[in-house]
C-alpha cells in the first residue's frame, strides 16, 4: 500500500482518482491547489503525487520547479492535464518528473503509470547529502571541522547567516547515523514528552526560526528545556538576527537560550574564488544522484560564477540555496553537454563582464595580480570568446574584427581551450 497524494482542482477529478486508488488499496489524500499540496508534502511526504498541470494559483509545472529547487522532490511525481503537449510533458520530466498522464485518464493507463512510477528508483531514496559529499572544497571541510567541533559539546546550535541548503547541509551532517530527525516546521501539532523520546538520540532541525508560527516556537522552547535529557541535537536556522526576532514576538528567554551557542557559516561573496570548484561539485552530485543530466561546466562559464556581484537576499542572505538553484536550472536548460558561457547568460545577465562589455575592477585586479604569461592567456580567452558571442559563432566575422586568419585563429582556440562548432556555411 502507498501513500498518494492527488492535487487536482476539480472535485471531479479528486474523487474519481481516489476511488480507484482507494479500491487498488492505497492511502489517498487530496489538495485542490499549490498551496494545500505545498501542506500534505510538508505535513508527510507522500510515496506517490499526481499533479494536475492548470490549477489557479501556482500551475503544476511551477510547483514541480519550486519543489526541486528546494530539495523537497524526494518523491516521484506523475503530472496531469486535459491540455498537455509534448513539449510541456518533456519540460516536466526534465525538471524531475517521472511521467505524463492526458486526461481524460483511462483506468489501464493510470493503474499501470501509478505502479510503474512507484517502483521508480527515485532520487529521494538517496541518503540526505551532508557536507562530507562536498569535501573536495577546503570551504567545506573547514566548515565541517567548525561544525562538529561546536556541537560537541552543546545540545543545540544556531546557524547564523545562511538557511535553506547550506543550513540543512549543516544539520544533515551532524546528524548520527540511522538517528531520527525531525523538523519542527512540519510539526503541526503540540510537542509532548513522547514526541520527544521517539526523537531520541536524533536532531531536532528548524531550516529558518523568521518562518515559525506561535504553536512552533513554543514547541521549540518545549525541545530546547529537554533536548539534553534526551540526548538530542536541537540546530536551528535563521535569516533574521536576534533583535528582529524579539521584535515579532518571540520570547526573550528562549531567544537567549537560542543564541549561546552559534556558528556563522560562509558567504559566497567572500568565497567567489572558490565558487568554480563549488558549482563543480554541486553540479557532479547532481549528476550522480540522476537529479540532471550529464552536464560539465566550461572554463568560461565557471568564470562568469566566480566574477558575478553575488548578493544578499531575504530568503537566503548568503545565497547557497540561489547557486544551487542555479546550477540546477544551467544543466537542466542546457542543450550541450558542457554548460557554456552563453547559458549562464542566459539565466544570469548581469554575470556578464560589465556595462558595455567593459570588464569590472574586480576582473583587471585579478588579471593584473597573474604573471604576465597567465595573464596575456586569460585576456585572450576573454577577447575571443567575447568576440565569438557577438558574432554569433560566425568565425568569418570573428577573423574580420581580430585581423588574423582563420587557421590561425582555430589554432588559437585550441590552445586556448575554447571549444569551435564548425558550421556548413561557415
Amino acid at each position: 500500500m502507498a501513500d498518494i497524494l492527488i492535487v487536482d482542482d476539480e472535485i471531479g477529478i479528486r474523487e474519481l482518482l481516489s476511488e480507484i486508488l482507494v479500491d487498488e488499496g492505497h492511502a489517498v489524500r487530496v489538495a485542490e491547489s499549490a498551496c494545500e499540496a505545498r501542506k500534505a508534502r510538508g505535513a508527510r511526504p507522500p510515496d506517490l503525487v499526481l499533479l494536475d498541470i492548470w490549477m489557479p494559483d501556482t500551475d503544476g509545472v511551477s510547483l514541480l520547479k519550486e519543489w526541486a529547487a528546494e530539495g523537497f522532490l524526494t518523491m516521484p511525481v506523475v503530472m496531469m492535464s486535459g491540455h498537455g503537449t509534448i513539449d510541456t510533458a518533456v519540460e516536466a520530466t526534465r525538471i524531475g518528473a517521472v511521467d505524463f498522464l492526458e486526461k481524460p485518464i483511462a483506468l489501464q493507463k493510470l493503474l499501470v503509470t501509478v505502479q510503474k512510477a512507484l517502483k521508480h528508483d527515485h532520487i529521494g531514496k538517496r541518503s540526505p547529502l551532508t557536507l562530507d559529499a562536498l569535501s573536495h572544497a577546503a570551504l567545506f571541510r573547514d566548515l565541517k571541522k567548525r561544525l562538529e567541533q561546536t556541537a560537541a559539546r552543546s545540545s543545540s546550535l544556531l546557524l547564523k547567516g545562511g538557511i535553506g541548503v547550506i543550513a540543512e547541509l549543516c544539520a544533515r551532517t551532524l546528524q548520527r547515523p540511522h538517528a531520527p530527525w525531525l523538523d519542527l516546521l512540519e510539526c503541526a501539532t503540540p510537542m509532548n514528552q513522547e514526541l520527544l523520546q521517539k526523537t531520541s538520540g536524533g536532531l531536532i532541525y528548524v531550516s529558518d526560526l523568521a518562518a515559525m508560527g506561535r504553536l512552533q516556537q513554543m514547541n521549540l522552547t518545549f525541545a530546547l528545556e529537554r533536548a539534553a535529557r534526551f540526548n538530542i541535537l536541537l540546530v536551528a536556522a535563521s535569516s533574521l538576527a536576534r533583535d528582529a526576532l524579539a521584535a515579532r514576538g518571540w520570547d526573550g528567554q528562549t531567544l537567549n537560550r537560542l543564541g549561546e551557542v552559534w556558528l556563522d557559516l560562509p558567504c559566497i561573496a567572500q568565497h567567489a574564488d572558490e565558487l568554480p570548484e563549488v558549482a563543480s561539485l554541486f553540479l557532479s552530485l547532481m549528476v550522480e544522484r540522476q537529479e540532471v543530466p550529464l552536464r560539465r561546466f566550461s572554463s568560461a562559464a565557471l568564470n562568469l560564477l566566480r566574477v558575478r556581484k553575488w548578493t544578499d537576499n531575504a530568503d537566503d542572505p548568503h545565497c547557497w540555496s540561489e547557486l544551487q538553484a542555479l546550477v540546477r536550472n544551467l544543466a537542466l536548460t542546457a542543450l550541450e553537454e558542457e554548460i557554456g558561457e552563453a547559458d549562464v547568460l542566459r539565466l544570469l545577465p548581469d554575470a556578464d563582464s560589465g556595462e558595455d562589455g567593459q570588464p569590472t575592477p574586480e576582473q583587471l585586479l585579478r588579471l593584473f595580480a597573474q604573471p604576465l604569461r597567465e595573464a596575456r592567456d586569460a585576456f585572450e580567452k576573454t577577447y575571443f570568446e567575447h568576440l565569438i558571442r557577438m558574432e554569433g559563432g560566425n568565425m568569418t566575422r570573428v577573423a574580420e574584427h581580430s585581423g588574423l586568419e582563420r587557421t590561425h585563429i582555430y589554432r588559437k582556440l585550441k590552445q586556448l581551450g575554447i571549444p569551435v562548432h564548425r558550421r556548413g556555411g561557415d
